[in-house]
């Protein structure tokens, strides 16, 4: 994680106008929230300094198919994305969002996922900086491209097959908000329910009233309560594998490393002959 004014210092703004350093991490804007509006809208309106906007939708994600709504991307696309964002494979990358780093977490997954070395998330996302009162700029970003190369397997991943047999002999956490997990909601996906055997642990749960962390050892007791442990295999899933990232983000806050089920819940239910619990179980 990195604070508004510690990467206001990176920036060079902490002391006036934008310097233009040399060092200064390359900032991506992933201001994105399921249903709109738009966030390109919002950061033509006002963005961090040099920041870049980068789409959730097309860019950290395939086109929808089988493997859920919001598939892994390509790592040609996804190398092409971030180059155009200025991400160099020695330089640090920040990603942020609109507050709660909901949309965040996926950009720095999927950049860790990748092999990039640094990357780190703004806590509390662009209302934290506002907040601390640094500036937001209407001008589109000069960028010189970066030279980031992605390479895969930085981060654990799960299959749908490994996700069942977590939920049996681990811990697989259902990142969704309660009432979809036990299956009286399902506003996104045709199929109402969860994994059998996951448990509820709803990443909501993780952020504070302004969409910071809570401590990191609230957060432990949080998923030691859900059976999370040192020596235990730990998963996260959600709809579509994008919650889920910043569930597996509060976990390593919370020191426990966990795997990312990709397509999550929108591709379990494109087999039938996977089961489907309801309830609280």
């Amino acid at each position: 994680m990195i604070t508004a004014a510690e990467l206001a210092e990176l920036l060079g703004l902490d002391a006036g106008p934008p310097t233009g350093k040399s060092d200064a991490p390359a900032v991506l804007d992933v201001r994105w929230r399921l249903g709109g509006p738009p966030g390109r809208e919002e950061y033509d309106k006002g963005h961090i300094p040099g920041a870049v906007f980068v789409d959730l939708d097309s860019e950290l994600a395939d086109p929808p198919s089988a493997r859920g709504r919001h598939p892994l991307p390509a790592a040609g696309r996804f190398g092409k994305a971030m180059r155009a964002g200025g991400i160099d494979g020695n330089r640090t990358a920040v990603v942020h969002d609109a507050d709660t780093s909901m949309a965040a977490a996926r950009g720095w997954w999927l950049l860790r996922y990748f092999g990039h070395p640094d990357v780190r998330v703004l806590d509390g996302g662009l209302a934290a900086w506002v907040a601390a009162g640094y500036p937001l700029s209407v001008e589109p970003p000069v960028i010189t491209p970066g030279d980031f190369v992605p390479k895969a397997g930085g981060m654990p991943v799960i299959d749908a097959t490994g996700a069942a047999k977590l939920a049996r002999r681990g811990v697989l956490l259902d990142a969704r908000a309660p009432e979809r997990f036990r299956g009286e909601q399902e506003p996104i996906d045709p199929v109402a329910g969860h994994i059998p055997g996951a448990r509820s642990v709803p990443a909501t749960g993780s952020v504070d009233a302004e969409g910071r962390f809570v401590d990191s050892a609230v957060l432990r007791e949080r998923f030691k309560r859900a059976g999370v442990g040192e020596r235990v295999d730990v998963g996260a899933y959600c709809g579509s594998g994008v919650t889920a990232a910043h569930e597996v983000l509060a976990l390593e806050l919370a020191g426990f490393p966990a795997a990312l089920y990709p397509g999550s819940w929108s591709e379990w239910i494109t087999d039938q002959s996977r089961p489907v619990a309801t309830g609280d179980r």
